[in-house]
């Protein structure tokens, strides 16, 4: 009687492939069902999101184009007619147009003089070692911390006995101290980000630091200047205390200050389609700024984490 004998496995030679079983489809298909469903939620989150931020400056402009009736009798609804009436109004005799300048040449003169105080002390700290330089930094950061509250009796006091209150040129001296240390700090770290093999090219060739600086790194800092310019335009244009506390002078209130007087003043006579065109015309600078350099802002928040 013969048995029939199973073959022994035969060992696998070395360097012949090995083929590998399938795995089974019911873990692919579980794990694409948990992406998809993570993805609705996180767009459907963020829909939601985008309506609630939306909706009131969708709102908020409608309305800047209807009369008083119509926003008190059908506040959600189209306007009927473009009341362009409003805007002019607003303008001229709400004297929007003082404002706007006086807060142009404000926020234009801090934005300017932060970026190149606050670049100069960024590229310094971030390059070169000296003693106290992180004393300097950690100084710089100490200043983000400090309540601006704690600091308006004694700043009014300083303003006034140097013989600036009242003025653009005060104020826009008082706006750089006041983002100098977000900008010192957000350009350091991007500073230190950037290639220093450039910069010791730049000085092989013959280059001074100031050179070097201005024609060399500012350019390649340019995503990182973006973003932290936007975020102190952001923080200028929308600033209410400080020109409350020092610039007491109606002819130089910039528009925070004269969109809450014609609050105040609107209020009694009832003209709120003006109040509204005001309040439009305070926002769009600001929408337009963002839009413009939404990528230069992402690609600045970004590049600090690449190295």
């Amino acid at each position: 009687m013969k048995t029939t004998e199973t073959p022994a496995p035969v060992p696998a030679e070395s360097g012949a492939p090995v083929l590998k079983t399938e795995a089974a489809p019911g873990g692919l298909r579980k794990g694409k069902k948990e992406g998809t469903a993570l993805n609705v939620f996180s767009h459907g989150v963020l829909v939601i999101w985008a309506i609630m931020v939306g909706m009131p400056l969708v709102w908020a402009v409608m309305t800047s184009f209807k009369d008083d009736a119509s926003i008190f009798g059908s506040p959600w609804s189209l306007p009927t007619k473009l009341n362009f009436d409003n805007w002019s109004r607003a303008w001229s005799q709400a004297h929007m147009s003082d404002y706007f300048l006086n807060t142009v040449m404000v926020v234009g003169g801090s934005l300017v003089g932060t970026l190149v105080l606050g670049s100069m002390a960024a590229y310094v700290l971030a390059r070169f070692d000296f003693p106290g330089n992180r004393f300097i930094y950690y100084l710089f950061i100490g200043g983000m911390s400090f309540p601006i509250m704690l600091a308006l009796v004694p700043l009014f006091y300083v303003v006034d006995n140097m013989g600036l209150l009242n003025t653009i040129h005060g104020l826009i001296l008082v706006y750089i101290a006041y983002s100098l240390p977000f900008t010192v700090f957000f350009l350091t770290a991007f500073f230190r980000t950037l290639p220093s093999s450039v910069a010791e090219a730049a000085f092989v060739d013959g280059a001074s630091h100031t050179r070097t600086f201005f024609q060399v790194m500012l350019p390649m800092a340019k995503p990182g200047l973006i973003s932290v310019g936007i975020f102190n335009f952001l923080g200028q244009w929308n600033q209410y205390m400080l020109p409350t506390v020092l610039n007491t002078d109606p002819d130089k209130h910039v528009l925070t200050q004269g969109l809450v007087q014609l609050a105040v003043s609107q209020g009694y006579k009832g003209d709120w389609s003006g109040l509204f065109a005001g309040l439009v015309m305070a926002m769009l600078p600001v929408l337009a700024a963002y839009i413009i350099f939404q990528r230069q802002v992402v690609q600045g928040l970004t590049a600090g984490a690449l190295k």
